[in-house]
């Protein structure tokens, strides 16, 4: 499995809008092949940055992704958003899943 995770420094009078827009996303990636699991986390300190983790089968489903309609769509709505509301760039970083484990169902 391949993780991408993308930090992003949200200005606090934005937050709300921030979180409008994702949380409105209607499932844009869900779809997609090699899709796995989308989670958008929120800081528990309000000057930390957000977290959005999106979990793909393989590096290439990815790839694939990037070069798809959908993301071109789903980016483009962040220019819906007040040109202040980040207070810096993004942080895109990629991982290889090692491990993962989960409680069993009861």
């Amino acid at each position: 499995m391949f993780v991408v995770c993308n930090r992003v420094q949200v200005n606090p009078d934005h937050v709300e809008a921030f979180e409008a827009l994702f949380l409105s996303r209607a499932g844009m990636v869900d779809g997609s092949p090699g899709f796995v699991s989308f989670q958008l986390l929120r800081p528990a300190k309000p000057d930390d940055e957000y977290m959005v983790m999106v979990t793909w089968e393989s590096k290439d489903a990815y790839h694939g992704w990037l070069k798809s309609p959908a993301f071109k769509h789903g980016h483009s709505r962040t220019g819906t958003l007040p040109e202040d509301t980040f207070l810096g760039p993004q942080r895109i970083e990629l991982f290889e899943l090692l491990e993962q484990t989960e409680r069993a169902p009861a």
